[in-house]
Order: structure tokens, then C-alpha cells, then sequence
């Protein structure tokens, strides 16, 4: 599983959130919306993603 990568896109403003999620979303690699990245699929990576779900859409599950 450690070669499996997802693209993560940015679709809502962490501005105004809570701070750890601005930092999950910092964390992603995720600077503006409609900022996409491709992320490496580990336990880490999904924890972040479901804490900002509601901010984030995620491709390649």
C-alpha cells in the first residue's frame, strides 16, 4: 500500500476554522482553493483528510 498515492483538492477556505484544522490542511500541502496535491496514501495522510473532509475532495480512493 505504500506505493499508492490520492489526489487531495482544496474546495472550502480554512479561514476562520479551527486551528488545527488550518494546520491539517497546511499539513496536506494544500495553499488556496481548487489547490490540488497528490499525497501518499498512509494512516497519517487519511487522518488529516477526515479531520477537513468538509474543506477537501479526495480522487483516486
Amino acid at each position: 500500500m505504500s506505493g499508492n498515492r490520492i489526489r487531495v483538492t482544496l474546495v472550502k477556505s480554512p479561514a476562520k476554522r479551527m486551528k488545527q484544522h488550518q494546520a491539517c490542511v497546511a499539513g496536506l500541502g494544500l495553499r488556496r482553493i481548487g489547490h490540488s496535491v497528490e499525497v501518499e496514501d498512509t494512516a497519517a495522510v487519511r487522518g488529516m483528510i477526515n479531520r477537513v473532509s468538509y474543506m477537501v475532495r479526495v480522487e483516486g480512493e
